[in-house]
């Protein structure tokens, strides 16, 4: 059989249905040869993605992709009754998550039969309120408020307070979701959402960031106030965490692995040029990174020490 063409797509488009490709003239012989050459790629039953597209996306937006190909491949949601929603209506508003799965959380009013929906889909049985509603990037899900509530029922405390602190970041009112966990006694998850909403706070700017402050926290060092600037000879200086009486400064260096962000060199270079001004007026400077956050004695014992504790 003669070699399938890469041009026996469409020029157009980068995500099909099976019978879209049909239509277009690209036979299921020819569907299957472009999925063996990486052409094409399988996003789930009756679903492909030109393989150009998805090799250059970022883990973050290929988990975003799944959700509008489940969207495209099976049309769940025309009807109007099914939302995505928990880490999904999370994804879909860029909402931090962080060691989370990739499935697809849905929520409809009836509960669907057998497996119409997939292996790779979480079905919740539950009415969305129309006040709850919303639709992002076309597809429907529900709002920031509920998205939050939702996820700090789901996942375990850490996930949770990353995803509630980047939330209320974004605008997420916290008396609406105070008003909303105040309504959910006895639910499955509700100390877990207590807790988090107590804990949470809109100043951090990345997960590293918040699980830096919950683990100051934990060890019962003295809190730190976060995002301080101070004015150095090379200009002002924001920094992530400080104890400003002892001048002690904690910067965490994670930050790229979220925002899909690399410092040139040059950002590099003048970030160290700030911090030199800084140790020059008397300043400490504390830079930790992810490995840090998970070994606890250890960051205890160089913060106390920087500290004078």
């Amino acid at each position: 059989m003669a070699a399938i063409r890469t041009h026996s797509l469409p020029a157009q488009g980068s995500l099909w249905r099976t019978q879209e490709l049909l239509d277009l003239g690209v036979g299921k012989r020819s569907i299957a040869a472009l999925v063996a050459a990486g052409t094409l790629i399988r996003l789930r039953q009756g679903c492909y993605i030109r393989g150009s597209v998805w090799m250059k996306q970022s883990p973050r937006v290929r988990n975003l992709q799944l959700i509008h190909a489940h969207a495209h491949g099976t049309r769940t949601t025309s009807s109007g009754g099914a939302r995505y929603t928990h880490t999904s209506g999370a994804r879909l508003r860029g909402l931090y998550l962080w060691n989370v799965d990739n499935r697809i959380h849905l929520t409809q009013r009836t509960r669907p039969s057998g497996d119409c929906h997939g292996r790779d889909v979480v079905c919740h049985t539950a009415d969305v309120a129309e006040a709850d509603r919303a639709i992002v990037s076309g597809l429907p899900t529900t709002t920031l408020e509920r998205t939050a509530v939702d996820c700090g029922l789901l996942l375990p405390y850490r996930q949770a307070l990353i995803l509630v602190d980047h939330a209320l970041r974004l605008g997420a009112d916290k008396t609406t979701l105070g008003a909303a966990a105040a309504g959910l006694d006895g639910r499955r998850g509700i100390r877990n959402l207590r807790r988090v909403l107590a804990a949470a706070d809109p100043s951090s700017e990345s997960p590293g960031e918040t699980l830096t402050r919950d683990l100051i926290a934990r060890l019962r060092i003295p809190a730190p106030e976060p995002q301080v600037e101070v004015m150095t000879r090379r200009g002002r200086y924001r920094m992530d965490f400080a104890w400003k009486q002892r001048k002690v400064a904690l910067e965490f260096d994670g930050k790229n692995k979220y925002f899909d962000y690399r410092p040139t060199d040059q950002v590099l270079f003048e970030e160290r040029q700030r911090e030199k001004a800084l140790t020059e007026d008397g300043w400490t400077v504390i830079r930790i990174e992810w490995k840090d956050l998970f070994r606890e004695q250890e960051f205890r014992n160089r913060l106390l020490q920087a500290l004078g504790d």
